[in-house]
Formats: structure tokens, C-alpha cells, sequence
């Protein structure tokens, strides 16, 4: 009994001698020191494991959190991204959470910063084409934008801005200190950007995004601090719900297994970080207008899009009416000024001034206009009402030539003259007010004013020294004289079935 003893002491301590010695033999692979326990949470396994442990000086949670109160569908799989349904039109609130640590980003407190909110398309295919998706859209919603804010419902939001070239994005400044949220309504359906081939199409779906600045060194709000997005469809009014309770239904026929590839249906919708907007705060702001197209008869697609003076098709009158129809009148209906409110961009407001008329209207006073919309919407629409028109950058005058008339033929009368024709009948003159000096504005202002199809101008010429015809370029149009009197006529192209314009 006692050698059996014996022998174990000697298994035991060599088996003690040989695990000291692999020790050892590790600590002179790894040299001294070279063992940490950051080098071993810093291997692959342990990052797959638990990538949530946060590392010595890194931040666990983004600066901020974006949660917007609509439920999420219940059927969406495990590993897929959240979708959310919205109704067009309806206020939903985005709470803007202040989420740092304490010490996280000091330079931020104390102060404002600002956050954009777009709705933009989540399918890549439509994302390349977004320009032309938004201008079809705009021209058939005139008046219209895809996402605005609920300034009334809004909380703790400062200095909204919106850009009437940017319809799918509004802008505000906030104090992460304080409660903040901001209701915004989305305007646009996920089925009106969805080819209509055999009826029942799939709609496409969106992404609500918002993007966080901070203020740099010159004041200016450029540094990004962080971003966040969320999956969304948007359907006509209580469609949404409709959708959420069908989908609902459709989960609760699966059976258990089959449940549990799916995500529960949440109460919010929490926005993930993802990578900020290509397009910079800055462009956004300052975001000039798109130069104007080059006036070639080779871009017919030119006018397909109208700006707001040739907005309505049966619009016509020279510059002088279209700047007057800017402005409201007393004596405007009902049925007018809705049509003012819609393209002047107070769609939202429709419903509530339904019964108003012109002098309704414009009996309201500042004050009442912003208790009624809030201050933004109702300052922009004091402005609107009490506005001047905006003073053209050239005035030319021009008389279309008859075909009979001789007398005078290829010159104009002499200023303050009137001039007449051969029969003694006086030239009658309007007036063209160019907002751009552009050639293509030219033709497009004659085109409106002397009721000429606009897509049959070919190219547009002045007559020069011995008749000579010289082609109407943008030069030449920014060198016009204020105020100049021009005579024109219409001659058939050679090569088509469009017109030259002549001017001389």
C-alpha cells in the first residue's frame, strides 16, 4: 500500500514538472510582457462572440438616438432590416435623444446643433435616378413637397428651413439638453414610383434619414456627428394600418418554429447609424438653381418640366400678368385662393383655409398667421401675402409682324412713336420680362406670350447688318439694352416641320 502511494506522489509531480515546463516554454515564445489580456479580446473569435464589449477608449453608444413612434411589421425575418408603414400625410414624431456619455463630446454642450431629415429611396436602381423620379413627381404634385414638418406638434425644434429645391429634406436646429421632437409628414406613396404595368404593383420602399452637425471654427454647420436611417412604405391614408394588421395575420396562421424566423413587431422604430448623405449641409443651404438649359432644337425635353410662371397650361399673358398673378387679390374666390395656396407651396393648409377667400385672406395679421401655422410656415405666408414682385433682370418689348404689313418692314418704330403699318393700324407691343438671360427664355417668353408651340422652335435669330441672320446666343442676350423694341417673325425650318423666330 505504501509503494502505491509512493508512486503516485512521483505521477503526480511529474506531471506538475511537465505542465510547468510547457509554460515556460510559452513565455519564451511570447518574450516577456508580450501576454495582455487587451491582445487576447483583441482576436477574431472574441470579436465575433461579443462585438458589443467596448474596447479601452472607445464610445459603447452613438452620440445621439432617432426614434420614431410608428410599430414596425411583424413580418420581416430575423437578419433583415426593420420596415416600418406610414400613412401619407400624417404626423409622426422622430424624439431626438441626447445618448452621449458623460464627458462624450464637450464641445457640443451648451450649444445647438442641426439635423436634416430626408426621405430618400432605399432601392440603389432609384437612388442613380433620383433627380428625374423627383421632377416627374413635382410635376405631377404641383405645389406639393414629399416630406414636411408639423411645426404646431413639433417640440423644441429652431430655425426650420426648407429648400424649394430640396422637396424630400427640412432642416432644424435643436439643443440636445432638452426635450426634442420633431413630427414629420411624408407626402409622397411608395406605388407612385412604381412602373403601372398590370394594376397591384409592388410599392417602393423609402428611408427615412437624419443627419447631425455641429458648428465648425467660422460659426457654420458642417461637422458631421452622426447619422441614422430606417427602412419605411408609405400608403394612402389608414393604409399603413390596414398593412400592419394584415401582416399581423399572416404571422399569427405560421406556426411556433416557423415564428421564430421572424422578428417581433415593436411599438417604435429605432433608427440604425449608417453613413451620412452625400450631399453637404453647405450645398443643401446654398444650394444654387441648376444652370439653364442651352436652347437647341436638338433638346426638345426642355420644356417638359414648367416652371412656375407656365405652370398651368392655359396660362397666358405677358411678364407683366405673370408677376401680378403672384400676388393674391381681394377680390379672389375660394376655388383662387386654394389654387394660390397650392402653388405658392402651402398645400398642408389647404383644408383649413377651404372657406377663405382673397380678403379673408389678407385680412389676417401676422400674429394671426403664426398662431394659425406655427412660426415658420406662418411667417413664410405673411411674406407671401405682403410680397413685391420680384423686378425682372431685362425688359424688351416686341411686336409680332404681320405678313401683309410693308411699311416699316424690318426695323422698329421710333422709340416713343407707337408705330404704324401700311394700313395706318398702330404696332401693338407687350412686354417680356426675362428673369434668366438665357436665349431658351427668350423663346420660351415669346412662345407664352404670342401663344407659339413652344417644341416647334427651332432656333431663334436677330437680323443683322444687310439681313443678315445671326444666331441668338446667351451672350448676346445679357448684351440686350434694357427696354429694347424688337419686330418678329416666323419662318418654317428647312429640315422639319418646326419654326425660326426672327427678330429685328
Amino acid at each position: 500500500m505504501a509503494w502505491v502511494l509512493k508512486m503516485d506522489e512521483v505521477i503526480e509531480s511529474g506531471l506538475v514538472h511537465d505542465f510547468d515546463a510547457s509554460l515556460s516554454g510559452i513565455g519564451q515564445e511570447l518574450g516577456a510582457g508580450a501576454y495582455s489580456m487587451s491582445d487576447v479580446l483583441a482576436l477574431p473569435i472574441f470579436k465575433q462572440e461579443d462585438s458589443s464589449l467596448p474596447l479601452d477608449g472607445e464610445t459603447k453608444h452613438p452620440p445621439f438616438q432617432y426614434v420614431m413612434c410608428a410599430a414596425t411589421s411583424p413580418a420581416v425575418k430575423l437578419h433583415d432590416e426593420t420596415l416600418t408603414y406610414l400613412n401619407q400625410g400624417q404626423s409622426y414624431e422622430i424624439r431626438m435623444l441626447d445618448n452621449r456619455k458623460m464627458g462624450d463630446m464637450p464641445e457640443i454642450s451648451g450649444k445647438l446643433v442641426k439635423s436634416i431629415i430626408r426621405v430618400v429611396f432605399h432601392d440603389r436602381r432609384l437612388q442613380y435616378t433620383e433627380h428625374q423620379q423627383l421632377e416627374g413627381w413635382k410635376w405631377n404634385r404641383p405645389g406639393d413637397r414629399l416630406l414636411d414638418l408639423d411645426i404646431p406638434m413639433s417640440v423644441g425644434i429652431i430655425d426650420t428651413r426648407t429648400n424649394p429645391s430640396q422637396l424630400n429634406a427640412v432642416e432644424f436646429l435643436w439643443d440636445p439638453a432638452k426635450r426634442t421632437s420633431a413630427f414629420i409628414q411624408v407626402h409622397c406613396i411608395s406605388t407612385e414610383f412604381t412602373p403601372r404595368k398590370h394594376g397591384g404593383e409592388k410599392g417602393v420602399p423609402f428611408r427615412i434619414q437624419v443627419d447631425t452637425f455641429k458648428q465648425n471654427e467660422n460659426g457654420e454647420y458642417t461637422d458631421h456627428l452622426h447619422s441614422a436611417s430606417c427602412q419605411i412604405k408609405v400608403f394612402k391614408p389608414k393604409g399603413a394600418d390596414r398593412k400592419q394588421k394584415t401582416d399581423r395575420e399572416k404571422m399569427e396562421k405560421r406556426t411556433a418554429h416557423e415564428k421564430e424566423k421572424y422578428q417581433p413587431s415593436y411599438d417604435t422604430t429605432i433608427l440604425t447609424e449608417c453613413s451620412p448623405w452625400p450631399d453637404t449641409p453647405t450645398a443643401y443651404v446654398n444650394n444654387s438653381p441648376s444652370p439653364a438649359p442651352t436652347f437647341t432644337s436638338s433638346q426638345p425635353s426642355t420644356c417638359s418640366v414648367p416652371d412656375s410662371n407656365s405652370s398651368s397650361p392655359n396660362h397666358q399673358g405677358d411678364g407683366a400678368s405673370q408677376a401680378s398673378s403672384e400676388q393674391i387679390q381681394p377680390s379672389a374666390t375660394t376655388q383662387e385662393t386654394q389654387q394660390w395656396l397650392l402653388k405658392n407651396r402651402f398645400s398642408s393648409y389647404t383644408r383649413l383655409f377651404s372657406n377663405f377667400s382673397g380678403a379673408d385672406l389678407l385680412k389676417l395679421t401676422k400674429e394671426d398667421l403664426v398662431q394659425i401655422c406655427g412660426a415658420a410656415d406662418g411667417i413664410r405666408l405673411y411674406n407671401s401675402l405682403k410680397s413685391r414682385s420680384v423686378r425682372p433682370r431685362l425688359t424688351i418689348y416686341v411686336c409680332q409682324e404681320q405678313p401683309r404689313s410693308t411699311a416699316l418692314r424690318g426695323q422698329p418704330p421710333a422709340a416713343g412713336g407707337g408705330g404704324e403699318n401700311g394700313s395706318g393700324t398702330p404696332y401693338v407691343y407687350h412686354a417680356i420680362y426675362l428673369e434668366e438671360m438665357v436665349a431658351s427664355e427668350v423663346a420660351r417668353k415669346l412662345a407664352l406670350v404670342f401663344d407659339l408651340p413652344f417644341h416647334r422652335i427651332s432656333q431663334v435669330y436677330r437680323q443683322g447688318p444687310t439681313g443678315i441672320h445671326v444666331l441668338v446666343s446667351d451672350q448676346m442676350v445679357q448684351n440686350f439694352q434694357d427696354e429694347s423694341c424688337f419686330l418678329f417673325s416666323t419662318v418654317k425650318a428647312e429640315n422639319n416641320d418646326g419654326i425660326h423666330i426672327i427678330l429685328k
